[in-house]
């Protein structure tokens, strides 16, 4: 049983779920709008959310801190200076996911993940 586990394992080893959050965040930051799967945007929106908390507040150790997780340096510059500046006076929400579709090979339910 997995009563209050606290994130779901995705079907992937511990490295291969840290690596896709990595590109997820990645995209997300980049494009600020990405079609995944509903099981892996749900687990997104923890991790994204959590980085741009910590954005909020611009200095060296914030820039450390943040390219240490997504190990991008775009990425890292883009939510740090632009990002992270709009939800400053937010206290959390910085995610929205919408439900879209089922994938036609898996049936799988697609859901776009976006800045809101």
């Amino acid at each position: 049983m997995r009563h209050r586990h606290g994130y779901k394992k995705l079907g992937r080893t511990t490295s291969h779920r840290k690596a896709l959050h990595k590109n997820l965040a990645i995209a997300l930051i980049m494009h600020e709008r990405i079609e995944t799967t509903l099981a892996k945007a749900k687990s997104l929106r923890s991790y994204i959310e959590k980085l741009i908390t910590k954005a909020k507040e611009p200095d060296f150790n914030t820039h450390r801190a943040i390219f240490a997780h997504l190990q991008d340096k775009e990425a890292t510059k883009k939510l740090i200076n632009e990002i992270a500046p709009k939800y400053k006076e937010r206290p959390g929400g910085y995610t929205r996911i919408i439900k879209t579709r089922t994938r036609r090979g898996d049936a799988a339910p697609m859901a776009f993940i976006e800045l809101v």
